[in-house]
């Protein structure tokens, strides 16, 4: 296939197979500026499979650096409220939502204020939380996340190629590990759907009472509540149609308990918060929170995401992925969550999946509080495996059952 041919094979992969975008549905699109091109080739996509209206949110990421530079810190907490409404009716018109995410400069606000980077966000997250809550959280929305490449990013993948070629190798990358450099790579992806939504299901029979991580500087204890579920592979929206939420998806995954985590972990990889890179991060948890912790590069930004509010330093997500994973298997660090979070085991920091717990959905706030599903204006996720992790769960009846075994899944 050529290029072309696999970009436009990986346009409608992400509108067939990641939005599953239904006859009728209007269909949002947000990127930076300099995937426009590729903006239009998604719109055209989901024209024909019969969207009703198609709008793309095209960002000038300068204007969020000029913003956090030149505004006084009052300004810094004004949203407008067009951006309420907006995702709310993308709510309520049962819509589809597509992020397609690499960055044009990736270390654009790297120099910039932790604290009024976090304001910023912080205030948008809370302006839009009924999209979060209710479009994401209950799945109202088919949404997805997806990556198209740039050369400054692909250079932070390949340091020693020139912009140019850096770029196309991280497309190289992006259609293998997204199996779109394959005609038939829907039905590839529904044998995947198969086997991480098997491998789901299996853990979730298990009842696991505790997941124990162990390996170098690590030997964390993750608690599940018993009506924790894992989920992998596709979701699926109320109105019974499954789409992709991640493009690519090597994880199971569910919601902790968060008030039991505890023990010392290490990052295997960095990772991005507010546009700054976190690197050779560890933790430390007691009873559920983030009792002390240590970085080499990026230890005030992550300071600073973890106080935006009362929960934001207890965990919300853990998943399980294993060394089969095809971005683990390309040995590159992508310096991006979709991709790196999809290559390791990694726990999140903040807001919950109520869909991961039984009855999660239609449970109150203080039902949720009492089984420790975090709610929280954050979430970031940290990878802590590699090929010398392993992971181990014991089940509320007592069983020990080894999941892991030097990053390879042993079930």
């Amino acid at each position: 296939m050529t290029f072309d041919e696999k970009l436009q094979n990986y346009a409608e992969l992400l509108v067939a197979h990641g939005l599953n975008v239904q006859s009728g549905q209007v269909v949002n699109i947000s990127s930076e500026v300099i995937h426009r091109d590729f903006c239009f080739l998604v719109a055209e996509a989901a024209y024909a499979r019969g969207a009703k209206h198609v709008n793309i949110d095209l960002i000038e990421p300068r204007l969020a650096r000029l913003r956090i530079e030149k505004s006084s810190e009052e300004d810094l907490t004004y949203v407008p409220k067009y951006l309420s409404v907006k995702y709310k009716d993308l709510v309520d018109q049962t819509a589809a939502n597509i992020k397609i995410i690499g960055s044009e400069d990736p270390d654009l606000l790297s120099d910039l204020d932790p604290k009024r980077i976090n304001t910023v966000r912080l205030n948008q997250h809370l302006a839009v939380k009924y999209f979060y809550d209710e479009g994401i959280g209950k799945s109202k929305v088919h949404w997805t996340v997806a990556a198209a490449a740039t050369p400054k990013w692909g250079q932070k993948v390949f340091p020693s190629l020139d912009p140019r070629e850096a770029c196309s190798k991280l497309w190289d990358e992006i259609f293998s590990i997204c199996r779109a450099d394959k005609p038939n790579c829907l039905e590839l992806w529904k044998e995947h759907n198969t086997l991480l939504q098997s491998r789901a299901q299996r853990l979730t029979e298990m009842k696991i009472k505790e997941l124990h991580f162990t390996g170098p500087g690590t030997d964390l204890l993750v608690g599940l509540s018993e009506k924790a579920k894992f989920k992998g592979g596709g979701d699926m929206s109320p109105r019974k149609v499954e789409f992709e939420p991640n493009v690519p998806t090597e994880e199971v995954f569910t919601t902790p308990d968060s008030r039991v985590t505890s023990g010392k972990v290490k990052a295997t990889r960095p990772f991005l918060i507010n546009g700054k890179l976190i690197k050779d991060l560890e933790l430390e948890f007691d009873a559920g929170r983030i009792k002390s912790f240590s970085a080499s590069q990026g230890e005030e930004t992550f300071r600073e995401y973890i106080k935006s509010d009362e929960n934001s330093d207890k965990l919300g997500e853990v998943a399980l992925v294993g060394i089969d994973s095809p971005v683990y298997k390309s040995g590159l660090v992508f310096q991006e969550i979709l991709f790196d979070e999809n290559a390791a085991c990694h726990i999140a920091v903040g807001s919950a999946y109520k869909f991961c717990l039984e009855g999660g959905e239609s449970m109150t706030k203080e039902e949720l509080e009492s089984i420790g599903c975090n709610d929280s204006t954050v979430h970031t996720d940290m990878m802590i495996s590699s090929e010398e992790v392993n992971v181990a769960a014991v089940t509320y009846s007592g069983d020990k059952i080894q999941l892991i075994n030097n990053g390879e899944w042993a079930i």
